[in-house]
């Protein structure tokens, strides 16, 4: 016998799991029309026929973008770019954390340092000063003009520094008084418990290299050392390619718009964090949680 009480509980639960649902959707919604559209031919996309199904399949869209010499060396260029970044920033963010989180004590002007970082997150010198140090140093047109003027995330700081505050400082006595030096409390203790955080700066820098295209515009002049973002956002062919184009590329245009391109485009760009996003994501909740606040 179906009680009211049981009966209020299903009726809740299955309006629960309808929202879920609903809402899995609409976050999926766009992606799923994104997908649809590279699929597209040009007139269904133009047409507006296109919604989560292709119509008249093709991979035009990716045919121009994947047989392009070019394509390639940007894809190299952002590989090393997370690569080198990610190492540079992690460990950055590591050796300047784990400072910042001992005590006045310990370190006489930590809250000195602490009121400078917290200053450049509310304040920065803004684009024109910084292309001026980045020219100065002779950086232009270096892979090193997209990682060292970011090559610290004053949030990562505090997220990781908050994180090694939060270990017992049981362990690190311990260590101290067995003869252990900070670099070996640091290397030893604190990092192998700190994998949770570790991992979700990792995701934090990666993704952030991987989807920055606005410093490659600036900074980098040469074609050919631009970054995968940077060289998606020029794909469309300008005005004066179009000119030199031969009879094969403008019969490939017609079959383009720039609406199947430029779903192609965020497909491309989106499919290795697709990879490597799953493989930290058991990391990002309690990477978070640990690391925001302080007991």
């Amino acid at each position: 016998m179906v009680t009211s009480k049981s009966l209020s509980y299903r009726v809740t639960t299955g309006l629960i799991y309808f929202l879920l649902l609903l809402a899995a959707f609409i976050s999926l919604a766009p992606l799923l029309n994104t997908v649809a559209m590279s699929f597209s031919s040009s007139g269904a996309a133009s047409s507006g026929k296109v919604g989560f199904v292709p119509v008249e399949f093709t991979f035009n869209a990716y045919k121009k973008i994947m047989n392009d010499t070019s394509f390639w060396k940007a894809f190299w260029v952002s590989i090393q770019r997370v690569f080198l970044g990610g190492v540079i920033n992690l460990s950055l963010v590591v050796l300047m954390a784990f400072p910042l989180s001992r005590s006045t004590k310990q370190f006489k002007y930590r809250n000195i340092y602490m009121w400078i970082l917290m200053f450049t997150m509310l304040f920065n010198g803004g684009i024109i000063p910084t292309y001026m140090v980045v020219t100065e140093m002779g950086l232009i047109n270096t892979i090193w003009a997209l990682i060292l003027p970011g090559a610290v995330s004053v949030y990562n700081v505090i997220l990781m520094m908050n994180f090694f505050r939060n270990i017992p400082a049981s362990l690190e006595e311990a260590a101290l008084i067995d003869g252990a030096s900070p670099w070996t409390v640091l290397f030893k203790i604190f990092l192998p418990i700190s994998l949770p955080s570790l991992a979700t700066i990792t995701l934090f820098i990666i993704v952030g290299h991987w989807n920055s295209f606005f410093d490659g515009l600036i900074y980098i002049n040469d074609q050919s050392k631009i970054p995968l973002q940077t060289y998606l956002q020029q794909l469309s062919l300008s005005k004066e390619a179009m000119k030199e184009a031969t009879v094969e590329e403008m019969q490939n245009m017609k079959e383009l718009s720039s609406l199947t391109l430029n779903s192609a485009k965020i497909l491309v760009s989106m499919v290795p964090i697709l990879i490597i996003y799953p493989l930290l994501q058991r990391f990002l909740v309690s990477g978070l949680v640990l690391g925001s606040v302080k007991e």
